[in-house]
């Protein structure tokens, strides 16, 4: 009986283990930091191709895709919902 209680009380250690780190991978997800990081690099990379690509304003072009991006992650919670409740 007490390698039983032992074994239940090992996983729901477990459990609530991965609970945390569930919770810390989802909050991170709809992080202001991880939009903030993404659209840097995304800013970033989208400089780099179009100054590689030899496009006169790169700095400006590279706007387009990261404001795609801020637009993406702003709209997706919002449809995510309405497609939740018509569920």
């Amino acid at each position: 009986m007490d390698e039983r209680l032992t074994e239940l009380e090992r996983r729901v250690t477990q459990i609530e283990q991965r609970n945390v780190r569930v919770e810390k991978d989802k909050a991170w997800e709809t992080s202001m930091t991880r939009i903030v990081v993404v659209s840097v690099l995304t800013y970033v990379v989208a400089v780099l191709a179009f100054w590689m690509l030899g496009n006169r304003q790169f700095f400006l072009s590279a706007l387009v895709p990261t404001a795609g991006f801020i637009l993406s992650v702003q709209t997706v919670p919002m449809v995510k919902r309405w497609w939740m409740e018509r569920r």
